[in-house]
């Protein structure tokens, strides 16, 4: 027995896997980085901070919006194509960001940004990985892939402010836009060819056995514990992009020095590797729902307390590790709760409709963090939203049906 679930972890499975977690690393390293260049910006291009949080905003829209489209591509016509024309909408973004004009940073860094997200996160990488992975594996598979893939934050954030102290901003973000090739390079890892449609029933859900994004989404939708969760799932990005975006800026007006925003950003992603793993663990054991929930509070929690102590050094690395902590640690339990009703055929579509609530969410945190800055020039209205966005989160998130753990024994 044991020997047949080695043989599971089969080549291709290893190395699409090594492939993806490279893309994500890159993906999600460079578009958290991002925040560390509003206060260049702001005082080298006359961008404001209500401009920039805006800007962000776009971006997170855009990544929710492209998401169920990429996901269903994907779901179609395999990751080479989808990653391979989502880099190259990296590496634009960025470099329209570079020009430093206003329409440039919505379009480059909000826009074109966004949908290169949609193509190179989870939302395409875990479809990959769950329709190569059988049942007995996949839950491992998808939690080391969203733990290892968050790694690319913990170098790429302090490259990032390495560049900004020895280049100017617009040199720093060509920098950053070559090393968002890679994605491209590693995306020919994929097959070319359409992934075969090996989605598995669930017990409880019937089951499409062919790649039908439309009929998929409309039977999710149709699933009481999936809306409650895609509700939920908003408070997810309405919290972590408003830290990601405004964080840096926010410990700054405390007196803190750049570096230490470069450096919590990388502790969130260092502990976010652990974080995810422990998900994954707890996953099993517990049910979907209940990690999601709980999640959604220690992560309101963690916010509270930040909140009300005094900003120090200490206290913004703590909040970073603890952040770190909960960040994706939500992917573990999402794609499980996906899996296990309806299967991984039509995984991207699902993970996208749902990750759009999520987007719309990080938009209005984006957005309404810089608009409340501008308003009274504090970040309070911002962190007290949050808390009280986080605390329904979790309180919604315990109201549907609990789900069956997404281990499940190999036929």
């Amino acid at each position: 027995m044991h020997t047949d679930h080695t043989r599971q972890w089969s080549p291709a499975l290893l190395t699409a896997l090594a492939a993806a977690i490279v893309i994500l690393s890159v993906s999600m390293g460079l578009r958290q980085s991002l925040g560390l260049f509003m206060e260049p910006m702001v005082r080298g291009a006359g961008v404001t901070v209500a401009s920039f949080g805006l800007a962000m905003a776009v971006q997170n829209l855009a990544w929710g919006i492209g998401q169920p489209f990429m996901g269903a591509l994907c779901d179609r016509f395999g990751g080479k194509l989808v990653v391979a024309i989502a880099a190259a909408l990296f590496c634009a973004g960025l470099f329209l960001m570079a020009t430093g004009n206003h329409a440039a940073l919505f379009l480059g860094g909000g826009v074109l940004i966004g949908l290169a997200v949609a193509g190179t996160s989870h939302g395409v990488l875990v479809g990959i990985i769950s329709r190569l992975a059988t049942p007995a594996v996949r839950a491992t598979a998808v939690s080391v892939l969203a733990a290892a893939g968050s790694l690319g934050t913990f170098f790429i954030a302090p490259a990032a402010q390495t560049m900004l102290e020895g280049w100017s901003w617009q040199l720093s973000l060509v920098g950053l836009a070559a090393l968002a090739g890679l994605m491209a390079l590693a995306a020919f890892v994929f097959k070319n060819n359409k992934p075969a449609d090996i989605g598995y029933k669930s017990t409880t859900v019937a089951q499409p056995q062919k790649v039908d994004a439309r009929q998929a989404i409309k039977e999710a939708l149709a699933n009481r514990s999936f809306v409650i969760s895609a509700l939920a799932f908003f408070a997810c990005g309405f919290q972590l992009i408003f830290v990601a975006t405004h964080l840096p800026n926010f410990i700054g007006i405390c007196g803190l020095p750049p570096t230490v925003g470069a450096q919590a950003i990388a502790l969130i992603g260092i502990c976010n590797a652990i974080g995810t793993l422990t998900a994954g663990y707890c996953c099993q054991r517990w049910g979907n729902r209940n990690v999601l929930a709980a999640i959604y509070l220690l992560r309101t929690i963690s916010i509270a307390v930040f909140f009300t102590l005094p900003v120090s050094v200490e206290s913004t690395l703590l909040f970073a590790a603890a952040m770190g902590f909960l960040w994706l640690s939500v992917v573990p339990p999402v794609s499980g709760m996906i899996n296990s009703m309806f299967g991984s055929t039509n995984f991207g579509a699902l993970f996208g409709m749902m990750f759009l609530s999520h987007q719309i969410g990080a938009f209005l945190g984006a957005w309404l963090g810089g608009l409340s800055f501008e308003w009274s020039g504090s970040y309070t209205t911002g962190w007290i939203s949050l808390i009280v966005v986080g605390t329904l989160a979790a309180l919604l998130q315990l109201s549907a049906q609990d789900d069956a753990p997404p281990a499940v024994k190999a036929v």
